[in-house]
């Protein structure tokens, strides 16, 4: 069997922690900026943890070499 591949486009969205944990950018601040409130945008900022079920299913599929 081949070496399974990381996925090119999981690789820039996700980062995998020391513990195991998936972090991910926030959603919804590619455009559209003008329709958000000051709060909204300044809320979106940093990284969130994925639940732990849709973590294990990133690491499992998409980045199966972190």
């Amino acid at each position: 069997m081949p070496k399974m591949k990381t996925k090119s486009g999981a690789k820039k969205r996700f980062k995998v922690t020391g513990t195991g944990k998936v972090l991910h950018a926030q959603r919804g601040k590619r455009h559209g900026m003008i329709k958000r409130t000051k709060k909204q945008i300044r809320n979106l900022r940093g990284t969130r943890v994925l639940f732990k079920s849709d973590g294990e299913n990133v690491r499992k599929y998409f980045l199966p070499n972190d």
